[in-house]
């Protein structure tokens, strides 16, 4: 192949995202290929070079993660943790938070120099900001050393958009505005001991403030056969815990016109797996059924943790944010939860400064923080999207209010950390060794079945195990124990 395409050949490798394409909904058929499959031509193609890859973001991201670092591994690259070393740096984006993006750009300014010294690199942008148009138009302009550009319906692609730009002078963009096809047997690098899951991906909602529908797609979720059979996988690898992901979890199997299983269904029949701990996230008020809390309730290798983000606690924050239920509407699937698992452990996400929010409006999210008395919670003050209605509206609470907003927020979500928390001294839990602590290599670190996390004095043959531990201690934000014995996990 010539070093440098004509413009004609490069032009199929010139897709740059449309947020209008992206933001139709159209009726296409979502075809499932069990085929995948890298061209042999390619499968030496990393052979005795080295790849790096940045993560920002959430779990879904991670979990992108590791496919990605699949497929590079099977062209022959190897991982490394020196950018200097590295052929290839990715940086695989978040774009929920615009602090998120201005990482992202505040790094490619850091290997702008990295890549002057070594022209073979080949640096890359993938993730949720490559689905938005400003930010691709934004790279195109401002740095146009950037290599490769993809996004996060074509990751599969991946090989082949290497290749070009290994021989391409040109930067080699190819972004997914509509969903694609769910990609089946796509290779995976996990690590440790838990591992995370697709079972959807998408989301439909359209909360005026996120940008993942767009960035994402619409809902298209795995079928139940190949979701299992990747949990019965796991379990043979041996790992401990794994997470099930999705934009809206409990949303799952609503697209399935042919079968009537839904997420509940599903995670009866993960719950008869042999598997140590499954968790989720993340749920949606809205889809949260009364068979799930029934299924959740039965516990074994389902946990006591469910995040449940309300985002705000006014009825008319809520209906800006079309969020699609009520205050009202939030609380009594609380309170069925918690009849339902008495002991469970609910986090959740609030925003605070949405446009137009009121004094009293965040009264109401302070007074529902005290009704539910949350374990935990990320908070957040509200950041326009670009291309989201919520961008459109008149921002109009100062930062200042925002800031002090949150302030009180974090405040009173901190008495109710402390007070579950306090509830747990002088119990003996079980707890998944994970590693050492990060502040202490003398203390090792896990999680309870309510994901809080431990520390205790303990051998690091211990990590990957489940331990029993008696609680001496209930700061905030962790538990400190005392390690009684070996347990067994349900």
């Amino acid at each position: 192949m010539s070093t440098k395409q004509s413009q004609k050949d490069y032009s199929i490798y010139f897709q740059p995202p449309s947020l209008t394409d992206a933001k139709k909904r159209g009726k296409e058929d979502i075809k499932v290929h069990y085929d995948f499959d890298i061209p042999l031509e390619l499968k030496e193609l990393g052979k005795d070079k080295f790849y790096l890859i940045q993560t920002y973001g959430c779990q879904m991201n991670e979990h992108d993660t590791e496919t990605i670092m699949g497929l590079l591994e099977q062209m022959g690259y190897q991982p490394t943790g020196d950018r200097h070393q590295a052929d290839i740096i990715l940086l695989n984006t978040c774009a929920v938070r615009e602090n998120a993006e201005d990482k992202v750009f505040g790094e490619l300014g850091h290997l702008k120099h990295l890549k002057t010294a070594k022209p073979s690199l080949i640096l890359g942008v993938c993730g949720c900001m490559s689905q938005e148009e400003a930010v691709v138009n934004r790279i195109s302009r401002k740095h146009p050393f950037v290599d490769l550009i993809f996004g996060t319906h074509n990751i599969h692609r991946l090989p082949n958009l290497i290749k070009e730009a290994l021989f391409s002078k040109e930067m080699v963009v190819e972004v997914w505005s509509k969903e694609g096809d769910i990609i089946e047997n796509l290779p995976k690098k996990r690590e440790g001991m838990k591992a995370w899951l697709n079972i959807m991906y998408g989301c439909d909602k359209f909360c005026t403030y996120c940008i993942v529908p767009y960035t994402r797609g619409k809902e298209r979720s795995r079928r139940p056969q190949d979701v299992i059979a990747e949990v019965r996988e796991l379990a043979r690898q041996g790992f401990k815990e794994i997470m099930l992901l999705g934009q809206n979890v409990n949303a799952y199997g609503k697209d399935f016109e042919d079968i009537s299983y839904r997420f509940g269904d599903l995670m009866e029949d993960i719950r008869k797996i042999d598997l140590p701990r499954v968790r989720f996230t993340t749920s949606h008020p809205r889809d949260f059924d009364d068979h799930l809390i029934e299924v959740l309730a039965k516990k074994g290798n389902l946990m006591d943790h469910i995040h449940l983000p309300v985002q705000s606690g006014s009825n008319e924050i809520l209906k800006k944010m079309t969020r699609k239920y009520t205050r009202e509407h939030y609380l009594e699937l609380v309170g069925k939860i918690k009849q339902a698992i008495p002991n469970v452990a609910l986090t959740t996400d609030i925003i605070v400064g949405f446009p137009g929010e009121t004094d009293e409006q965040f009264e109401e999210t302070i007074t529902l923080v005290k009704e539910v008395q949350y374990d935990s919670a990320y908070t957040f003050i509200y950041s326009a999207r670009e291309g989201t209605p919520a961008a459109a509206m008149e921002d109009n609470v100062p930062y200042e209010v925002k800031r002090d907003r949150l302030i009180r927020l974090n405040d009173t979500l901190n008495v109710y950390s402390k007070r579950n928390n306090e509830r747990l001294l002088g119990q003996t839990v079980e707890v998944l060794v994970e590693g050492e602590s990060k502040y202490n290599p003398d203390i090792l670190a896990g999680r309870t079945r309510t994901n809080k996390l431990v520390h205790f004095a303990g051998s690091k043959e211990l990590i990957g195990q489940f331990v029993n531990i008696k609680i001496v201690e209930a700061p905030t934000f962790y538990l400190k124990g005392e390690l009684v014995g070996m347990a067994v996990a349900n």
